[in-house]
């Protein structure tokens, strides 16, 4: 299995990005410290704020007053978006590394279109509304769409390229999306609930769905933080990966499976949204450098931040309502990907 060789910003061609362990330690838990503190406003600030006392009271275990009581109300809401952003950007970096394209990302790719799909064939064919069952059919149809994105874009010369990967993404995706639009047409009573989760958000989140996807969220990111040293070696090429020792067949089926399993059990909990594993990575990358093994910790801190934010944002812009946290993404992520699609059409693409 191989892919192009156009490899990851500042991989191949360019020196590699390095950070002292100081620097990327303090990045770390600089970025820690944002998430504690986004984490602290979104339970604070939503359709109503709160104050501290309220807060420090919740905390307390008191829910008298209806500020503590939005503000336990407001705590799983928060934790599914500190898994699901984490588990989006481990994701997409994991993509990122396995395919050795820039592009990468489960929404561009396919993945969460496939996940997407699966989860209305359950709804609409088999009327299913069980947690468990979900998360099953999400993560076998990221898995078959992720497999179908491969195939394609690995057909013609020069294999698997990034930009055969991309177009290949991008036309899988507008094909399952048409796919979902056609089940969805006839049942006025599925359409209704998928509008709503196929936005994307991290609203109604109660404990019972974190417990269930939780521990499926934690197999993934055992997969790609096992995976790091090998994805490493992949920036090196196949080549010289194998030429080192490095089992490449088996580093990218590990870090895949366990990108697709993120990406498939985020998108049954909270829909697809999309941007966050393309941006995350990314930005990383300048922070900490490209070694995977501080790239896939700092990737769940920031992407973690990011949804939390992003969720924080749409409560407050438009209360009493809100808006959803995936087109908050898609406004935040759109530019930043034509940023990226200038920046690596000379030098990669």
């Amino acid at each position: 299995m191989t892919v192009g060789s156009s490899t990851l910003p500042g991989a191949a061609r360019h020196e590699t990005l390095r950070r002292p362990a100081a620097v990327r330690l303090g990045w770390l838990l600089a970025g820690i410290a944002l998430l504690v503190v986004l984490c602290a406003a979104s339970l604070v600030f939503g359709a109503r704020d709160v104050s501290i006392a309220d807060l420090f009271g919740a905390f307390s275990g008191n829910d008298t007053t209806f500020g503590e009581a939005a503000v336990i109300k407001r705590i799983p809401r928060t934790v599914l978006a500190v898994l699901v952003g984490a588990a989006l950007a481990i994701a997409g970096a994991s993509m990122q590394g396995v395919t050795r394209n820039p592009l990468a990302d489960p929404g561009i790719l396919g993945v969460s279109s496939g996940a997407a799909l699966a989860v209305v064939i359950g709804i609409a064919a088999f009327g299913l509304s069980e947690p468990y069952g979900m998360v099953g059919l999400a993560i076998a149809g990221a898995a078959l769409a992720a497999v179908g994105v491969y195939t394609v874009g690995s057909l013609g010369r020069g294999g698997a390229t990034p930009l055969k990967l991309t177009l290949a993404g991008a036309a899988v995706s507008a094909a399952l999306s048409s796919l979902v639009s056609a089940i969805l047409l006839p049942r006025v009573d599925v359409l209704t609930l998928y509008q709503f989760w196929q936005i994307g958000g991290v609203g109604g989140a109660d404990w019972g769905r974190i417990g269930v996807v939780a521990p499926i969220l934690l197999v993934g990111v055992v997969l790609c933080f096992l995976s790091a040293r090998g994805m490493n070696m992949l920036a090196l090429g196949d080549d010289l990966a194998s030429g080192l020792g490095e089992r490449v067949f088996r580093t990218r089926l590990l870090a895949a499976i366990g990108a697709i399993v993120l990406a498939g059990a985020a998108t049954a909990i909270a829909g697809p949204i999309g941007f966050v594993g393309l941006v995350v990575p990314h930005v990383c990358r300048l922070l900490v450098g490209t070694d995977f093994r501080w790239l896939l910790p700092f990737s769940a801190v920031l992407g973690a931040a990011l949804l939390v934010a992003a969720d924080v944002l749409g409560r407050v812009i438009a209360r009493p309502e809100e808006i959803q946290v995936g087109i908050i993404t898609a406004v935040i992520g759109a530019p930043f990907f034509i940023w990226i699609v200038r920046r690596q059409r000379v030098r990669e693409l």
